[in-house]
């Protein structure tokens, strides 16, 4: 017997929201394969001066990303075809992988924000490692130079702060741009912009993240009403 009245319209409202969350995790899943190929991340998180690689914290976040969203799309499916066929086993299945969901991406959070700033330090330290061996003309200097042009070219900067930012394209000029005038007076410190380059892609994923949830908290309640008026039906 189906139901009727206000739990049907509640049927449809679900089924509306899982549509909405099936198409937000197709969102996300597509975002987190764009940070994960994106040209700025790829091209510095892939360097390796010596035998030490590039942090790779910030692709553990993504390849987190990547999971969420590919089991947001398996849940928002559930959900749909849960809510049209009006299943008290595929609605309660359903509700479980939100809670399940939900406590992975507080989880998730919660290490994304204690190590939201450790990501850009550790890669300002793997810059700051391989700057000195270049500059200085330390052993491997040839693979320290390749990975600070790589820094340089990519995210357009020079030098590890507003002194070596400034002074530094003078007298290396196989390191920074050559035009020395140019480089002279707009020249940004490479720490600011491995800042910036992380710190705005957290900021989409952190966005992402709260608009999922509010979904996910609207769908566990309208799941627990709908069940509960499937039940009701069903006895009457």
């Amino acid at each position: 017997m189906g139901v009727e009245g206000c739990t049907k319209c509640i049927k449809y409202l679900l089924f509306v929201f899982n549509f909405i969350f099936w198409l937000a995790g197709g969102i996300i899943l597509g975002v987190a394969l764009w940070l994960r190929h994106d040209s700025q991340t790829t091209n510095i998180l892939y360097l390796q001066l010596g035998d030490k690689q590039a942090p790779n914290t910030f692709y553990v976040g993504i390849y987190i990303l990547i999971a969420v969203g590919a089991v947001m799309m398996f849940v928002g499916f559930l959900g749909c075809y849960g809510a049209i066929q009006e299943s008290q086993c595929l609605l309660g299945t359903f509700f479980t992988c939100l809670v399940i969901l939900f406590a992975c991406e507080v989880a998730a959070g919660i290490w994304g924000f204690v190590n939201k700033d450790q990501i850009a330090k550790d890669v300002k330290q793997f810059y700051d490692q391989a700057l000195q061996q270049a500059l200085m003309g330390e052993s491997d200097a040839n693979n320290a130079k390749a990975v600070v042009k790589t820094f340089h070219e990519t995210l357009d900067c020079c030098g590890s702060d507003i002194v070596t930012a400034t002074f530094t394209p003078v007298w290396r000029d196989d390191l920074c741009r050559k035009d020395t005038l140019k480089s002279f007076f707009e020249n940004t410190d490479c720490h600011k912009k491995i800042d910036e380059l992380f710190s705005g892609k957290l900021y989409l994923i952190g966005i992402a993240a709260v608009v999922v949830a509010v979904i996910m908290i609207f769908e566990m309640i309208l799941s627990m009403v709908l069940c509960c008026g499937i039940r009701n039906s069903s006895v009457y």
